[in-house]
C-alpha cells in the first residue's frame, strides 16, 4: 500500500472474505466470547474464606449529606461547612500479615541403595489425593514417587518400573521430575490427567524446527552458548502419576531453569505455568560487537535480576512466552532476587491463589521465603511481615539454603505445611560435596495469614453467596479482646436474630469454632441469598472463615 490506499488484491481478498463471512449461516458466523459479569455477590470456589487479599473486604462507602439528610455529594449546592461527611461499612483498624512457620525436617533421609550414592532426596510436588499424600520429586540422581498418610512420615512404594542392583523393587521412575511441577487436571480425560511442565536441553535439530514453525514461542535466552544448551520448556502426561509420556513438542523456547509450577485455572479454564524469569532491562540499538555471553546476576557478574515469570493457555500443548510478573522492587535490597515461585492455593480453596518464592541475599548466599498472593493469579502483592522462613544457621542440614516447594497441603490435625528442600552448604557453594534433604514449613491450625488488629477494629466482607448455613472462625484473640459477627442481607439490614446485639463474642483461641447468635449457629439466610459478614474485633486475628 501506498499513501494509505489499500491495492487492487487487498480489496478483492478482503471483500471476498466479508462476503464469505456473511454467507455464513447464523448456526456458524463466529461469536465473541461474553466478557465474565463483574461485582457482588461472590462465590467461593470452596466452603473456605481466607483474607489473603483485600478481595472480600468492601473498602466502604460515604457521602456528603445535606442538614435533611439528602447524599448531596457532587451535585450538592452546600457551602464549604453545611455538609456532613459520613461513611458506612468501612474497614479500619485493620492489617493482613503473615505468621512464622515452625521447621520440621528432614522428612526423608537417604537410606535406600538408590539413594545413598547421590546428593540427597526432594520433593518437587506434593499433592493431596483423598486421605494421602503423593510426592514426586528426587530420591539419589533418579526421578521417585514417595508416598505418605501424614504428610510426615514417607513410604517408598514399589513400583517396579527402573532395575537398580538387579532388583526392581523401589519406587523410582524413569522420569525426571526435578526441573518442574506435577498438577492434577480436573478439565482432561483419563488418560492425561496427571501433567507435568519443567525445563528441558532438546537437540538442535529440534530446536531449529520449532523456532521456524514458531518464531513467537522463541526466546534467544535459550540458547545457553556457554553451556552448549539448548533450552526449552516441555510438557508430559500421565493417567496414573507414575508412566509419563513426553510430549512430542516443546511448549517455548526459553530459559527458565528448575522449579517451573503449573496448575489448570478453573475459573479462567486456560492452564497457567510459572516460570524463573528475568528482570532486565534492552541492549543499546547502536552497541556494536556481540552481547555479552551471560545476562544474568548474583554469582554470574551480569546485571540481570531473577524474577517469576506466567503464560497461560487454553491448549496445553501450545503457550506464549511467559513474561515477568514479579520482580524485585523498590521495598527489597538491590542486591536481593526472587530466585524460584512456589505456586501455589490456600488448602481447600482454589480461588486463593499464593506463592512462596525463596529470595536469594546475594550479599551472603543465603535465601528466605516470603509470600505473595493474588485474587487471580495474574496481579500479585507481596505480604506485609517478615521471611516466614529462612536459612538455619550454619551447620544444620538446612543451614546453606533453603527453597520452597509445591504445594501447600493440610495436615490431618488441621495444620499447613509447605514441604522445602534444605541445602547444608549455600546455593552457590562448590558442590562436589553438598547434601540436601526435605522438609515441611508447618503452620499449627493453619495459621499462616491473618487478618488481624491491635486494638479495636471493624470491617464487612462483600455480598458473597455462602457455601454453607453455619460459619466456623478460626480465630484468635487477647484475653482482653473479643469478636462479634453480624449477618446482613443486600440491603445492609441485619437478618432476624443475626445482629450484633444477638451475637455470642468469640474470645480466646478458638479453631473452627461456629458464630452463634442467641442460640443458634446458623446464618438464618434464604436459600441462595446472598449475605455480608460484619466483624468488630478488638485486639484480634481472623486466620479463616469456613462454612458447612
Amino acid at each position: 500500500m501506498e499513501g494509505g490506499a489499500m491495492s487492487r488484491r487487498a480489496f478483492m481478498t478482503a471483500s471476498a472474505a466479508s462476503a464469505a463471512a456473511a454467507a455464513l449461516p447464523d448456526a456458524e458466523a463466529p461469536v465473541p466470547p461474553e466478557p465474565p459479569r463483574e461485582g457482588e455477590p461472590y462465590a467461593l470456589a470452596s466452603k473456605r474464606l481466607v483474607f489473603t487479599t483485600w478481595l472480600f473486604v468492601r473498602p466502604g462507602s460515604f457521602g456528603w449529606f445535606s442538614r435533611d439528610g439528602r447524599n448531596v455529594s457532587v451535585a450538592g449546592s452546600e457551602g464549604p461547612t453545611e455538609a456532613t461527611f459520613r461513611r458506612g461499612d468501612d474497614p479500619r483498624g485493620l492489617r493482613i500479615a503473615v505468621r512464622p512457620a515452625a521447621r520440621v525436617g528432614p522428612v526423608v533421609r537417604m537410606e535406600k541403595p538408590w539413594e545413598v550414592n547421590g546428593k540427597g532426596i526432594g520433593l518437587a510436588t506434593v499433592i493431596q489425593e483423598g486421605n494421602r499424600f503423593r510426592a514426586w520429586g528426587m530420591c539419589g540422581s533418579g526421578g521417585c514417587i514417595l508416598e505418605s498418610s501424614d504428610g510426615l512420615h514417607w513410604e517408598r512404594p514399589e513400583l517396579g518400573l527402573v532395575e537398580h542392583g538387579g532388583d526392581h523393587k523401589n519406587n523410582l521412575v524413569p522420569f525426571s521430575f526435578w526441573e518442574g511441577g506435577v498438577f492434577v487436571d480436573p478439565s482432561a480425560p483419563p488418560e492425561e490427567r496427571y501433567k507435568w511442565v519443567g525445563l528441558r536441553s532438546i537437540s538442535r535439530e529440534a530446536y531449529d524446527a520449532f523456532r521456524k514453525a514458531r518464531p513467537e514461542a522463541w526466546h534467544p535466552r535459550s540458547e545457553r552458548k556457554d553451556a552448549n544448551l539448548l533450552f526449552a520448556l516441555c510438557g508430559a502426561v500421565s493417567q496414573d502419576g507414575v508412566r509419563w509420556t513426553a510430549l512430542p513438542e516443546p511448549l517455548t523456547l526459553e530459559h527458565s531453569d528448575t522449579m517451573v509450577t503449573g496448575y489448570y485455572d478453573e475459573r479462567l479454564r486456560r492452564y497457567v505455568i510459572y516460570t524463573r524469569n528475568y528482570m532486565i532491562g534492552q541492549r543499546a540499538a547502536t552497541a556494536e560487537g556481540e552481547p555479552p555471553l551471560v545476562w544474568w546476576g548474583g554469582d554470574a557478574g551480569g546485571v540481570a535480576r531473577r524474577s517469576i515469570g506466567r503464560t497461560e493457555s487454553a491448549d496445553f500443548r501450545r503457550f506464549p512466552l511467559s513474561h515477568v510478573i514479579v520482580e524485585p522492587g523498590p521495598d527489597m535490597p538491590p542486591d536481593d532476587l526472587y530466585y524460584t515461585n512456589g505456586r501455589t492455593s490456600v488448602p481447600g480453596a482454589p480461588d486463593h491463589h499464593l506463592l512462596f518464592p525463596s529470595v536469594w541475599h546475594t550479599s551472603n548466599d543465603t535465601t528466605s521465603v516470603v509470600v505473595l498472593s493474588s485474587h487471580d493469579g495474574r496481579l500479585w502483592h507481596r505480604l506485609p511481615g517478615p521471611p516466614v522462613f529462612e536459612t538455619a544457621p550454619f551447620g544444620q542440614w538446612d543451614g546453606g539454603a533453603v527453597f520452597g516447594g509445591t504445594n501447600l497441603i493440610e495436615l490431618p490435625d488441621g495444620g499447613w505445611a509447605l514441604p522445602y528442600t534444605g541445602y547444608d552448604v549455600p546455593h552457590k557453594y562448590p558442590r562436589g560435596q553438598f547434601r540436601f534433604a526435605p522438609g515441611l514449613a508447618v503452620w499449627p491450625k493453619g495459621r499462616l495469614v491473618a487478618l488481624e488488629s491491635e486494638g479495636r477494629a471493624a470491617f464487612s466482607t462483600a455480598l458473597f453467596l455462602p457455601p454453607g448455613r453455619k460459619a466456623l472462625l478460626n480465630a484468635l484473640t487477647m484475653r482482653a479482646g473479643r469478636i462479634e459477627v453480624e449477618v446482613a442481607g443486600p440491603d445492609g439490614a441485619a437478618l432476624p436474630g443475626r445482629s450484633f446485639a444477638d451475637c455470642r463474642p468469640v474470645v480466646g483461641d478458638a479453631y473452627r469454632q461456629p458464630i452463634v447468635w442467641g442460640d443458634r449457629d446458623d446464618l438464618g439466610h434464604a436459600e441462595r441469598q446472598p449475605v455480608m459478614l460484619r466483624v468488630r474485633m478488638d485486639q484480634a486475628a481472623i486466620f479463616a472463615i469456613d462454612f458447612e
